[in-house]
């Protein structure tokens, strides 16, 4: 299973939700246009911070959540 796959067209949707070009949204998190590109496309995997940057701009939340438990980065100091 390709993870980075998934990745990219998130990365690629959310920008779109935001009105952003690949420029704009490149701008914002310090990273050039081709790099943004890249990680949409597949070609090159993203690191976890570069995803905290981009939800961070475009106003979305990292989650993880099973049936049980639901863990945000705001709430886990809470929960350990």
């Amino acid at each position: 299973m390709k993870d980075n796959k998934k990745i990219g067209k998130i990365i690629k949707y959310i920008r779109i939700q935001n009105n952003m070009t690949q420029e704009d949204l490149a701008n914002m998190i310090h990273i050039g246009r081709t790099t943004l590109s890249d990680y949409e496309r597949e070609k090159t995997d993203i690191n976890f911070n570069t995803i905290v940057k981009i939800c961070n701009v475009c106003h979305y939340e990292i989650v993880f959540k099973n049936k049980n438990d639901l863990i945000t980065i705001d709430n886990i100091d809470r929960k350990l």
